[in-house]
């Protein structure tokens, strides 16, 4: 089972786009999972995690670079060299990746831009609410936790309108699931979810 740890996300978007620095071989390639056999069966632990790419740790090769990289199979096209003495000496916890972050935050703009947008309007009702919810929360919380079911309730019924709807237009699942930010597959679960909610 692969393990890769993804350090960076969004709410908004969830498990469609969740970045990591990714290790590029010096060959331009991204490396196989590195596998490791804990002796206890058929289960094997694999990852991806850039720092395992050294050159010792269980014959892996030794990476060269690091890049952005998501869940949803973006890779950044920049690369930003690693200094494996660098990251020895401070750990791989420590080691500066911010470029490749930077990168995937850029990414994350550019999903964002392609995404339907929410109307301004929403948006400052939006803020309003949940700056008054996290208020409510300290100060009434069984206020904020029946205002929490109303929201619920007549998010799910907007939510079972709005899911067939947005499929009876015969958009395609690649146009649906870039207006809503999100890989194909978690398009499809979310519509799917929407629609039986209420």
């Amino acid at each position: 089972m692969e393990e890769t740890e993804f350090d960076w996300h969004t709410e908004e978007f969830g498990a469609s786009h969740r970045g990591r620095p990714g290790a590029v071989l010096p060959d331009g390639t991204e490396p196989k999972p590195v596998v490791f056999d804990s002796g206890s069966g058929t289960h094997f632990h694999q990852t991806s995690d850039w720092w395992v790419y050294d050159g010792h740790t269980r014959g892996a090769p030794r990476a060269s670079a690091l890049r952005g990289a998501c869940s949803c199979g973006w890779r950044s096209s920049t690369l930003h060299p690693i200094d494996w003495q660098q990251a020895a000496a401070e750990g791989p916890e420590w080691y500066d990746t911010s470029g490749p972050h930077d990168d995937w935050k850029q990414h994350m703009t550019d999903v964002e831009h392609r995404s339907v947008p929410i109307p301004e309007d929403v948006t400052a009702l939006l803020a309003r609410l949940q700056e008054r919810l996290d208020i409510l929360a300290d100060d009434a919380p069984l206020a904020t936790l029946r205002i929490i079911a109303a929201l619920e309730s007549f998010t799910a019924e907007a939510g079972a309108v709005a899911a067939p709807t947005a499929r009876a237009d015969d958009q395609s699942w690649d146009t649906i699931a870039t207006g809503l930010g999100l890989t194909e597959s978690e398009a499809r679960t979310r519509l799917h979810r929407y629609a039986r909610s209420y």
